[in-house]
């Protein structure tokens, strides 16, 4: 996910709090710093790329090719300025995504999801946020798109144990944007028709500021 121009010790299993949801809030530098260290950046696709449309696979072996493909993605995303990546977005069909992004109230969260699943919402707990989103695969395009304000994920990390993320929110947002990713949706398929022409159009008109793959 893009991160909006108006809010411009790994390998551990993180702690859980007495609901059983991942605390990904501590030691924020620290982690990022040693997963992006390890790395490599690599550059983005772009929509058109047809790793992008379709729904990626399960990941199954929580490997070292695993934890290199997550180290490289945060490298990415730090390059590209990006608050999350997911791994179809570096040209890897393959269920996972790592963020690092802020929530509405300044609290920064890193992680990594492997195989998230977005858990439904009852009624009485959507309420829906229509702030401006934009996506690295869509570079230099945003446009406003209602979700609801809190999301959580369930899912693995990447050492094959079960975890339960949530947030609230800008980070609500980038759960949920990162989790469309791995089922082979961008932001823009959400959009109306002219809404998605007018993202395409600003796409179109604008220069990237991290490299791009680009489509044949």
């Amino acid at each position: 996910m893009a991160q909006d121009t108006e809010q411009q010790a790994s390998g551990g299993v993180l702690p859980v709090d007495d609901e059983g949801f991942v605390i990904d809030t501590e030691d924020c530098e620290e982690r990022e710093t040693a997963y992006r260290e390890r790395g490599t950046s690599r550059p983005i696709t772009v929509v058109g790329n047809p790793v992008l449309h379709k729904e990626c696979k399960d990941v199954t072996a929580f490997d070292d090719d695993l934890a290199k493909l997550i180290d490289d993605m945060f490298a990415t995303q730090r390059v590209a300025q990006g608050v999350g990546v997911a791994a179809n977005q570096v040209g890897v069909d393959l269920k996972v995504f790592v963020y690092d992004c802020m929530d509405d109230e300044g609290v920064r969260h890193v992680g990594v999801v492997c195989n998230p699943v977005l858990t439904e919402l009852p009624a009485e707990r959507r309420r829906l946020d229509d702030s401006g989103e934009g996506c690295l695969s869509v570079p230099t395009a945003y446009a406003p798109l209602a979700r609801p304000d809190y999301a959580e994920v369930t899912g693995q990390d990447e050492k094959g144990n079960p975890i339960k993320v949530r947030g609230t929110g800008y980070f609500a947002r980038c759960l949920q944007h990162e989790t469309d990713h791995l089922y082979g949706y961008l932001y823009i398929d959400r959009l109306s028709k002219r809404e998605r022409k007018d993202a395409l159009r600003q796409m179109a008109e604008g220069t990237p500021r991290y490299p791009v793959v680009p489509n044949e």
